[in-house]
């Protein structure tokens, strides 16, 4: 079944081609195939409300430096090790986020399995908080307009910013 959506969604970005606008339903529609739902979500509403959340991104690191959330702290997906969350306390509140949300569920998953107790995925992770006109800083802290799209079959999802895909 959750391969037929992203069937789905490589189709449709065949049919619209890479500048189309996807309306949230389908890409919530996407996400809900995506997501196992092995850790709980968290809307970009709600995180705007909790300013002591701890942001990790679990994304390359040169999709990182392009562009990632104020404050997020880098910690990887097919590099993430614990040892990049000692200084994070297991009590903390852990929003994890990459591009779409597969890869953070897969870090989530990993931390409430070694005993982090509040951790939530973003709910549409980046490009969710990036399609609803949230800021987003580059490798030096600066703000920048550039997303990283992840690949041009993704990169349908993203309607804001200047996708970049190197």
């Amino acid at each position: 079944m959750k391969k037929g959506w992203i069937l789905l969604g490589a189709l449709l970005s065949i049919s619209f081609g890479s500048d189309a606008q996807i309306n949230s339903k389908a890409y919530a529609t996407m996400l809900d195939a995506l997501y196992k739902k092995t850790v709980p979500l968290m809307s970009v509403a709600t995180l705007q409300k909790q300013p002591d959340a701890i942001l990790l991104d679990t994304r390359t690191k040169e999709e990182y430096n392009v562009s990632h959330l104020p404050g997020a702290k880098w910690v990887g997906y097919d590099e993430f090790e614990l040892n990049r969350v000692t200084d994070v306390p297991k009590d903390g509140n852990i929003v994890v986020y990459c591009s779409v949300g597969y890869r953070s569920e897969k870090v989530g998953e990993k931390l409430l399995a070694a005993g982090y107790q509040h951790v939530h995925n973003l709910y549409g992770s980046l490009f969710e908080w990036v399609n609803e006109g949230n800021p987003v800083v580059d490798g030096k802290g600066k703000p920048t307009q550039r997303v990283h799209a992840y690949s041009r079959l993704w990169g349908i999802w993203l309607k804001r910013g200047e996708k970049v895909y190197e």
